[in-house]
């Protein structure tokens, strides 16, 4: 009788994983358009931005049956350093240079770990900690997004992040022999719809 109560705990552990397992999917969605990037600063004339609408996207969702969001998997994110462009050439040419873009074509991010809430079970609050490298300097960094399920195939996702140049070895920008210099803090921000 003994031996068989030590065998009861275990088999109701194995049926609850068993469930859970059930109701519980990963799914992956990912995005080579319906992307768009910017990246903006100040300096000592005026405010700047670079934007670009190309990259690659890829994230794995984990939903319950009734298809909320739970958690992410993973999530991978590259766009080319030169697709960033301001409508100006000097102040390209001087960005890229900053990114050590011939050297290190790719500004990219990977997931470490993430957090998933959600009030509506339509909208959900995402803090990630994601391994950013730019400039060819990898940094793992804490990055708040905004997922919306905008039907049972597609999610939108944006969000934002300042950064330091400095912090990825960057000498920020400056144009005109030094007489206007960009600020060491920028704007990251993106938004990316994610298509299964």
């Amino acid at each position: 009788m003994k031996s068989s109560k030590k065998w009861l705990l275990p088999l109701m552990i194995l049926v609850v994983s068993g469930a859970w397992l059930t109701v519980q999917s990963q799914t992956k969605f990912s995005a080579k358009s319906n992307i768009s990037m910017s990246v903006s600063g100040t300096s000592t004339m005026h405010d700047w931005v670079m934007k670009s609408t190309t990259g690659d996207c890829s994230a794995t969702f984990v939903e319950d049956a009734s298809g909320k969001l739970t958690d992410i998997t993973g999530l991978s994110f590259t766009v080319s350093s030169k697709a960033l462009k301001s409508g100006k050439d000097a102040m390209d040419k001087n960005a890229y240079k900053a990114l050590k873009a011939d050297k290190n074509p790719n500004i990219s991010a990977s997931l470490k770990s993430a957090e998933v809430t959600t009030k509506d079970n339509k909208t959900y609050m995402i803090k990630a900690i994601v391994k950013l490298t730019i400039a060819g300097k990898t940094l793992e960094t804490e990055l708040n997004a905004t997922a919306k399920h905008i039907n049972d195939n597609s999610y939108s996702i944006s969000g934002e992040k300042k950064i330091s140049m400095k912090e990825y070895g960057m000498e920020p920008p400056s144009f005109m022999l030094g007489a206007v210099k960009t600020g060491n803090d920028v704007n990251i921000h993106f938004d990316v719809v994610l298509n299964k």
